[in-house]
């Protein structure tokens, strides 16, 4: 290896000595096997991946597999991972690797990220895992990795930075190793070039970063500038019976598209739930109360749901909603629903006691 590339070859030392080495998707040129770890990671840590990562593995070992299967039954397995969309592209890619494809992944990043769900830095880590081609990544801890070793300013998000960083990407590329120097790159920005506090004394290449040398280490990358996050409000029915709970199937697209989720109305219908729930689903409300507000942050907004318990007689046959029904409370927690929806259903199988206080929850947008 040249001079020239002494970033990535000291990447590659490291790697070998202090990177990670036991995950469940390595060891592997499978490009099944990678790409279904390389799709969960988006935005998802690596401890959260790894049990939903095996359980798929167990349920869909191949994509034949995976392209044969009921999408509810997808849904169901990704149930709490969050960013569901991954989820539908995965199926989407599933189906179009083998009725485009013959059942075989193409060898190439740029035929890669032609397939659904699967964008140039994910392509690019198929592809160099799977296949030993000489591709670059830019996931997000690559790109502060490489604002601060480098210097860049500027908002990742912004085009202008990122073409940057891209060019940067590709022009350290080493020549061989590029298996290692990939996984490399992910393990220091994952394990050492962290967000806060950088671990600069344990990593590789920090006597010609530019970050440490110039003590900027919290000033690269820069923030996303600030912005107003928008709020928006949801009335749930929460409608039981003595065994069952009605759920209803919500559209493909939007915010939990295909999951099981309450349904909803306007918030300020919530005080008429009872007449909402008879008119829509025909059962017969005999008691109504408020529950407290569930509060849950996605990336570009928060969501503010105000339930309202309705417990009606013994369910049987629904009026007029072709996508509600009822499902078995003991089993509710094995569909597809929601993190904040389970919650809510965990909450309301305890004993009763004082209203639950809300629940603030948020997902990791961090691969580590």
């Amino acid at each position: 290896m040249t001079a020239g590339h002494a970033f990535a070859e000291g990447i590659i030392r490291w790697q070998a000595q202090f990177g990670r080495h036991d995950l469940p998707w390595q060891g592997t040129h499978d490009p099944y096997r990678i790409w279904l770890s390389e799709v969960m990671l988006q935005q998802t840590q690596v401890r959260t991946v790894i049990p939903y990562y095996l359980r798929f593995l167990d349920r869909f070992p191949d994509v034949a597999a995976l392209a044969a299967a009921p999408l509810d039954r997808v849904m169901e397995l990704w149930s709490g991972l969050g960013y569901y969309s991954r989820a539908r592209n995965l199926h989407r890619c599933a189906q179009s690797v083998v009725r485009e494809h013959e059942g075989h992944f193409p060898d190439s990043a740029a035929a890669l990220a032609e397939l659904p769900g699967i964008g140039p830095s994910t392509a690019a880590a198929i592809a160099a895992f799977a296949f030993g081609e000489r591709s670059a990544i830019l996931d997000g801890n690559v790109k502060r990795l490489l604002c601060r070793h480098f210097g860049v300013t500027g908002w990742p998000g912004e085009r202008p930075v990122e073409q940057r960083l891209w060019a940067i990407a590709r022009r350290e590329l080493p020549e061989r190793d590029i298996e290692r120097y990939t996984q490399g790159l992910m393990d220091l920005g994952a394990q050492t070039c962290v967000r806060s506090r950088p671990r600069c004394d344990g990593c590789p290449v920090a006597a010609s970063c530019v970050a440490r040398i110039e003590a900027r280490q919290s000033l690269l990358p820069k923030a996303r500038p600030p912005r107003a996050t928008p709020v928006r409000e949801a009335g749930w029915l929460v409608i039981l019976n003595d065994d069952a709970v009605l759920l209803e199937r919500r559209p493909p697209a939007g915010i939990w598209g295909g999951l099981l989720s309450f349904p909803e109305v306007e918030p300020g219908e919530r005080e008429r739930a009872a007449e909402a729930a008879a008119a829509r689903f025909g059962v017969a409300p005999v008691r109504v109360s408020a529950l407290a507000p569930v509060y849950h942050a996605f990336t570009h907004f928060r969501l503010i749901a105000y339930p309202m318990l309705i417990e009606v007689g013994r369910g049987g046959a629904l009026a007029g909603e072709s996508q509600a029904r009822w499902v078995a409370r003991a089993t509710a927690g094995e569909q597809a629903l929601p993190q904040p929806v389970r919650g809510l259903l965990e909450q309301l199988s305890q004993p009763r006691g004082p209203d639950p206080a809300p629940r603030k929850r948020r997902n990791p947008t961090d691969r580590g």
